[in-house]
This record gives C-alpha cells, structure tokens and sequence, in this order.
C-alpha cells in the first residue's frame, strides 16, 4: 500500500479523533458558561451550546478535509512521521485557537451578563423623594 494512503488515514483518524474529543469537553464544561449567561434557562443553555459545537465541528472537520492533501511523495516511514507531525501540529494548533476563541467569547457572554445583573436594582422603585431645598 502507499505510504501517502497511510498517512492521510491516519491523520484523517487522529484528527477527527482529537476534534471530537475538543468537542465535547468544551460542550460538557461550556455549558455552565453558558447556562450562567442565559440566567438559568437550562433549555435555552443546551440548545445554544449544541449549535456551538455542531459550528465548532463543521469549521475544524473542513479544515482537516481542506488540510488533507500534500505535495510530497512519502515513500519511508521517517517521511510518514515527520508529514503526520507537521499536519497533526497544524491541526492541534487551530483546535487551540479555536478552544481559545469559544473559551474567550463564553468569558465575555458571561461577563457581560454579570454586568447587567449588577444594573438591575434588586427591589423595583416604590416611590420617589423630592430634592432637598426646593
């Protein structure tokens, strides 16, 4: 069998594996994030953490599939490992700036409604004063 046959299914396997597996921790461990933004809301939290990852699956997957090809022939083992490390890096790479990125705007959603619930006054108004010396 080509060695270039091999290398891409076992990059293909590697990948998908480690996208998977991104996947889900963020999805397990984003969706306290999540539900702490949506003040609650469980349903709202699971529906908006599973569009996340089926985006988070769709982006990282093309990449793979886009990354797949390459424009040397591997024709001893040595070259299959040094071809795999350099595309699993590349991948490993764009799976932590895309972590970062999801870990990143979950902080700021859930900042964000920290800040509005500071905003709210805790009891409704009941009346109001008149100012002083009119």
């Amino acid at each position: 069998m080509d060695l270039t046959v091999v290398t891409y299914v076992i990059y293909l396997l590697i990948s998908i594996a480690l996208t998977v597996w991104v996947a889900r921790t963020l999805s397990r461990n984003g969706r306290v994030f999540i539900g702490d933004v949506l003040h609650g809301n469980e349903k709202l939290a699971d529906a908006v953490n599973q569009l996340l990852v089926v985006g988070f699956y769709l982006v990282n997957i093309g990449f793979v599939t886009l990354y797949l090809r390459s424009s040397q022939e591997i024709e001893t083992p040595r070259a299959l490992f040094e071809a795999l490390s350099v595309k699993l890096g590349v991948v490993l790479l764009v799976l932590g700036v895309m972590h970062l990125g999801n870990v990143w705007a979950l902080n700021r959603m859930r900042r964000r409604g920290i800040m509005e619930r500071q905003q709210t006054p805790p009891v409704a108004p009941q009346g109001w004063t008149a100012p002083v010396g009119a």
